[in-house]
């Protein structure tokens, strides 16, 4: 396979319009951590991004940062983290989900645009997105949206980039929000709930005016000692359902104790602040009870985005008929679900649960063969699937950029 590593934006051109000339798709990553992601590809380039390192600008005051697409992510985190900023919708980290090594960019945030339990209250990926620049499938450098919300004019283009996974264009450079870091986290931990009576639990919780910013609930079976931050959190026999609260420390304090009293019908709350808390949260943003080298790690894992009341509804369903693990996140809204591996991933009843409600469902990890044999992303119906294909024909008319990442159909 040709990696073809380039050094600016004008490398990303030349190798683009070099792909359109000789019909060559083109396979985009940073440093890879994702590729195990999507439909399997067959191409024989790559596009390197990963020396595009930079940090273009950071201005703490004004809560944004610029870098190029490869920029580490983990790097991009503790440059603001020294700040007291955040990203404010806690981006995932797949690595221990899909068992690669490869370090996480911030091209391959945005455009994979996974955001963790945060985001039922800060929004997604998109939502924080105010800039980019690019090259589209024509081999032509365009930027889009400014580093303001009030430069962003006409219509708003990165927004499309957030969640395209490559197809549409190749991001050379980002500009995001970012927002000041909580002074202290506290999270209420519920016991013994199951999967329905956490739903109306997490559910109660997100309708009081406490601010919640963060409600899961995970099974008894989760809570295996050997994963990272669920230690000391529950038993091996008992559910553990978690409401956070976030601010200074003051008013977290006050309201988890009320809101404790508000949930008290569901069980005695225990409280845990900070850095235990912070702990639980990033085992759950992560999906580490799923990670690849853990118990599950050959499982199938599928990301099911679902009305939250129909959250429980869908969970139970799937681990009564395939023996499997679900971990409910935003409030019942974001299912993980671990699978016992079969040929087909038990796509059709995952898809028969989640189109009954309206939902969506995508498979996250599974081996090359499966992905071979089912649809990765879910099957949009024919008009947006229609309207979906005109946008990236706007983009990239030849599909050379991740073809056949998105859907079988044009995989070649």
């Amino acid at each position: 396979m040709d990696a073809l590593k380039v050094r600016n934006a004008a490398d990303v051109e030349e190798v683009v319009r070099a792909a359109i000339a000789s019909e060559q798709p083109l396979d985009v990553v940073g440093h890879g951590s994702k590729r195990r992601i999507g439909q399997v590809t067959a191409t024989n380039a790559v596009l390197d991004l990963s020396a595009l390192s930079a940090v273009i600008g950071y201005e703490p005051n004004e809560l944004i940062i610029t870098a190029q697409a490869g920029a580490p992510l983990a790097d991009l985190l503790s440059l603001i983290d020294s700040k007291s900023q955040q990203f404010a919708f806690e981006p995932m980290d797949t690595g221990p989900l899909l068992g690669t090594t490869g370090r996480g960019t911030l091209g391959g945030m945005i455009a994979v645009g996974l955001a963790g339990p945060r985001r039922i209250r800060a929004g997604g990926v998109r939502d924080h997105l105010l800039g980019a620049h690019a090259v589209s499938g024509f081999g032509d450098s365009f930027k889009t949206g400014g580093k303001v919300v009030k430069n962003v004019t006409g219509y708003d283009l990165c927004k499309l980039l957030a969640g395209s996974w490559g197809t549409l264009a190749v991001m050379t450079e980002a500009t995001l929000k970012v927002m000041p870091r909580p002074e202290a986290e506290r999270t209420l931990v519920l016991r013994g709930l199951d999967d329905l009576t956490a739903n109306r639990a997490m559910t109660a919780a997100l309708g009081s005016p406490f601010d919640v910013s963060g409600a899961a609930h995970l099974p008894a079976s989760a809570l295996r000692p050997e994963v990272d931050g669920l230690s000391g959190i529950g038993s091996p026999r008992e559910a553990v359902t978690a409401i956070r609260l976030e601010g200074i420390t003051a008013s977290a304090k006050h309201r988890a104790a009320s809101l404790a009293q508000q949930l008290a019908t569901f069980g005695a709350a225990e409280i845990v602040e900070d850095e235990v808390s912070a702990r639980l949260w990033s085992a759950i943003r992560d999906v580490l009870p799923f990670a690849a080298n853990g118990q599950l790690g050959a499982w199938t894992v599928w990301r099911i985005v679902c009305p939250p009341v129909s959250g429980g509804t869908i969970g139970q369903a799937l681990t009564r008929q395939t023996g499997g693990e679900v971990i409910y996140d935003w409030g019942g809204g974001l299912l993980w679900a671990a699978l016992p591996p079969t040929s087909d991933a038990s796509a059709a009843l995952v898809r028969k649960l989640v189109d009954a409600v309206g939902g969506h469902a995508t498979l996250i990890r599974a081996f090359d063969e499966v992905r071979f044999a089912v649809d990765v992303f879910h099957p949009q119906s024919p008009g947006v699937a229609a309207l979906e294909e005109r946008v990236r024909v706007s983009f990239d008319p030849k599909t050379i950029l991740n073809r056949g990442r998105m859907r079988r159909s044009v995989a070649s």
